[in-house]
């Protein structure tokens, strides 16, 4: 039997390792109670003067070495990205900074192995882009998700502008009536109605709470209705007139971006009926008449 090459050994102990680490970073947990206490009271928290995020009170060494190798504007950008997501518990910050520089360790200890065996400036090209992309990984993931949960909260905003000016021409104040359709509510809006009444419940004015609201999502139907609301406050407007007309607004936009998808339908289907469907066609019909063309002056 012949004996492995050195780098492919090299190569595959590299990848095995990352894997492991990779994994130790993904589903490693505290094994103190205290400190996962102090996480779960610290989790979605802002960053505290640009330090890194309050999400895990006691990083490990990997997620020590991590946050050293990653500059700060990079841990920035992923306090952001994971504000918009929701701030998942499986994905704190420091594991996902971890996440970023294995995944990248990875592919370029892989591009190395392919640029040893098959040198060439295309190979060293497409070794180092590869090494990119799986450095963003995280990130894009992060976007990914931070888009569904923003659309999401869109289509939901509609009806639960309704929800609480019905509640409120019930009755109810404007802070009742948003705790009621936080708690009838099952989507990413609802959760953020509840955070924003904690908020405002440990103390924070109710000003900053709302406009903290609308930076966190980023929707801007959402900013557009917290502005409204704000205005409302301070002028004295009543809020319930806000909320109706908000409400009928956002309805007359969801219908809106309805149309616009429903018309661009067409242009969308255009390359596949061109490019798979059209050809197809073409030849189960032309090409019997072809064949037969062809047949009769051969």
């Amino acid at each position: 039997m012949s004996a492995v090459p050195a780098p492919v050994l090299a190569a595959t102990l590299a990848v095995a390792l990352g894997v492991v680490v990779l994994g130790w970073s993904v589903v490693a947990r505290p094994s103190d109670a205290a400190a996962r206490s102090r996480a779960n009271l610290t989790r979605g928290l802002d960053m505290a003067g640009g330090s890194r995020p309050t999400g895990r009170s006691a990083p490990g060494p990997l997620g020590r070495l991590a946050a050293a190798l990653t500059p700060a504007g990079t841990v920035v950008r992923l306090d952001r990205l994971a504000g918009a997501a929701g701030r998942p518990a499986a994905w704190p910050v420091p594991r996902l900074v971890a996440a970023k520089l294995v995944l990248a360790a990875i592919a370029a200890v892989l591009g190395l192995v392919v640029l040893g065996s098959r040198p060439g400036p295309l190979t060293a090209l497409m070794a180092l882009v590869i090494t990119v992309v799986a450095y963003f990984v995280p990130e894009l993931l992060l976007h990914s998700r931070g888009q569904e949960r923003q659309q999401a909260i869109g289509l939901e905003l509609a009806d639960t502008l309704d929800q609480m000016t019905i509640a409120v021409e019930a009755g109810l104040g404007f802070e009742a009536a948003m705790a009621r359709a936080g708690k009838n509510g099952r989507g990413p809006l609802a959760e953020e109605l509840v955070r924003t009444l904690q908020d405002i419940g440990v103390g924070q004015p109710r000003r900053e709470a709302y406009l903290a609201l609308a930076e966190r999502t980023g929707v801007e139907d959402l900013r557009r209705f917290i502005r409204a609301v704000v205005q409302a406050d301070v002028y004295g407007v009543s809020i319930a007139d806000v909320l109706r007309t908000q409400a009928q607004e956002m309805r007359l936009k969801r219908r809106q971006r309805a149309e616009e998808k429903a018309m661009q339908i067409p242009v969308k289907v255009i390359f596949p009926l061109m490019l798979c469907i059209l050809p197809v066609l073409f030849i189960v019909l032309l090409g019997p008449a072809v064949m037969d063309i062809v047949g009769a002056f051969s």
